[in-house]
């Protein structure tokens, strides 16, 4: 059989670069543990495989029927757009649900970071898997803890780490213990007036997180209550929906993006601070995507906030948005990484209108800034504390 040309594969449309890859050494090694194990690809699943080198690599091996499930919008497209390049189409794209896992015998993950969102994808295979299932995770080893041998013991009786190869580490996790009732997630929690539900694989989880925090105390949609009282609102019902009157940033009938949602903190505090504009959240991430759907559902916002699964707005049309509020990550996976920032800033340039309004909420040592005003027009600085810097970009015409 002819090696696997791993070096075909692209990271498109996630960011590329010379230093960032589209396979790693923990690919390589679930492979090589799934193909020796020989289980079917009909009772196969791949989790996280994060540009589709476990998955197109077993494909090609001869595995067909394999399921696979990626959180990342940019991770589902390279993965299409790999497979359309090498010719292969024996597997089919699934949630994190019971269709993924039902009947799997074998499951191969690539550890995520977060502990919580291990813990949900954990809780699902122990729930709907058959009962000899083998969960097979992988992970670099400097990004590895004990931590992620206690979230699997939780959900299977044997959880053994194999010995570590080129970097790499497997952990073979099998006999499911019996699982609760309710999965674990989502999670929700209270701030104030508002409630944020969470996903496990959702950035901060059902926590608010400081960033978020400084920009809705900015917008005027922070503060202890976190939006705008009864009152407030009655007020700007009176003023025929003009809750520009009250705050000075937030325009009625206005059509607003939160850029890389997460839960949904920013576009639920808008929508419930001005019941008359629109708002759209949108984020690359599934569980980001669910968790803000269920935010504006527990928040009673549901009908007047769409949420969308998009590579950076990529299908929502040019110059279609008055404001763009924006917190953007800055890791790509494991890596601390600028370029991510950048392509949001690239899309709110293209979404924005016309002297449009972007405002950001970045780390304070990045100093976006001038790249802010580089790409979409002048900006100005609103708030800066040692921790974070917020600031005001109108989109040049």
């Amino acid at each position: 059989m002819p090696e696997f040309p791993y070096s075909r594969l692209r990271r498109w449309p996630d960011v590329e670069a010379d230093n960032l890859q589209a396979h790693d050494a923990t690919d390589l090694l679930l492979v090589e543990r799934a193909l020796a194990l020989d289980v079917p690809g009909s009772e196969t699943v791949v989790i996280g495989d994060e540009y589709g080198a476990i998955t197109l690599a077993l494909a090609a091996a001869g595995r067909s029927g394999i399921r696979v499930h990626q959180d990342l919008a940019t991770g589902r497209r390279a993965l299409a757009r790999n497979a359309e390049e090498l010719g292969i189409s024996e597997f089919a794209p699934h949630e994190l649900d019971a269709d993924l896992l039902a009947g799997a015998r074998l499951v191969l993950l690539q550890l995520p970071k977060a502990l919580a969102e291990l813990e949900e994808i954990a809780d699902a295979v122990a729930r709907w898997a058959v009962p000899d299932v083998v969960l097979v995770a992988g992970g670099r080893v400097k990004h590895m803890s004990l931590g992620q041998n206690d979230v699997l013991g939780r959900s299977f009786a044997h959880v053994q780490a194999q010995r570590a190869e080129r970097k790499s580490r497997l952990l073979i996790a099998t006999e499911p213990l019996p699982v609760p009732e309710s999965p674990p997630f989502p999670v929700s929690a209270r701030h104030g007036d508002l409630e944020l539900v969470a996903h496990g694989g959702a950035f901060a989880g059902a926590r608010l997180d400081i960033g978020t925090r400084a920009l809705l105390e900015v917008l005027d949609l922070g503060g202890p209550q976190l939006r705008r009282t009864e009152v407030t609102r009655a007020e700007n019902e009176r003023n025929g929906g003009d809750s520009s009157r009250s705050s000075g940033v937030v325009n009625a009938g206005r059509r607003v993006l939160d850029l890389g949602c997460g839960t949904g903190a920013l576009a639920v505090s808008w929508a419930l601070a001005s019941p008359r504009d629109r708002v759209v959240a949108t984020d690359r991430s599934a569980a980001a995507v669910a968790s803000a759907r269920a935010t504006a559902s527990a928040n009673g916002v549901a009908d007047r906030v769409e949420v969308t699964h998009d590579d950076a707005g990529s299908a929502l049309a040019a110059g279609s948005f008055d404001t763009v509020l924006l917190n953007p990550p800055f890791h790509l996976g494991a890596s601390v990484h600028t370029g991510a920032a950048t392509r949001l800033f690239e899309a709110a340039a293209r979404l924005l209108r016309p002297d449009g309004e972007l405002f950001t909420v970045y780390n304070s040592s990045l100093g976006y800034r001038a790249e802010l005003t580089r790409l979409i027009g002048p900006t100005e600085q609103l708030r800066r504390t040692p921790k974070f810097t917020v600031t005001r970009t109108v989109r040049r015409p």
